[in-house]
């Protein structure tokens, strides 16, 4: 199932070591099959806060993106960029692509106490 990563990451000024790992970077994921979902793309704050940038990368799975992560090239290189920029990131797994959200809601009206009643619209 595919996986992503996802970074937030805040603004940091321009600095060499950042440009550096912008051009190595691909380079550490693609024997992962990794590649660029979003990246250097502005972006639109619908609700709440969120200064900085978005980048996500795309995996095949969620071991793929893990030992990408883990890899000694992708380690070598990650310090370039955390040294100036902060953020976070995280790894989450996709879901399939028959994915039904109303199997989820169930699951949760199931699990509330009894005494519980819904809002009306």
């Amino acid at each position: 199932m595919t996986a992503y990563v996802i970074a937030h990451l805040r603004d940091a000024a321009p600095h060499p070591d950042i440009a550096e790992y912008i051009e190595r970077i691909p380079g550490t994921f693609e024997p992962y099959g990794g590649r660029f979902l979003v990246h250097a793309t502005p972006h639109e704050v619908k609700e709440g806060t969120w200064p900085g940038h978005v980048v996500v990368i795309g995996f095949p799975s969620i071991e793929e993106a893990r030992a990408w992560w883990d890899s000694p090239a992708y380690q070598e290189i990650a310090p370039l960029r955390s040294r100036h920029i902060e953020g976070d990131i995280i790894m989450v797994e996709g879901v399939p692509a028959d994915y039904d959200p109303a199997v989820t809601a169930k699951a949760m009206r199931e699990a509330l106490p009894a005494d519980v009643t819904p809002p009306r619209p």
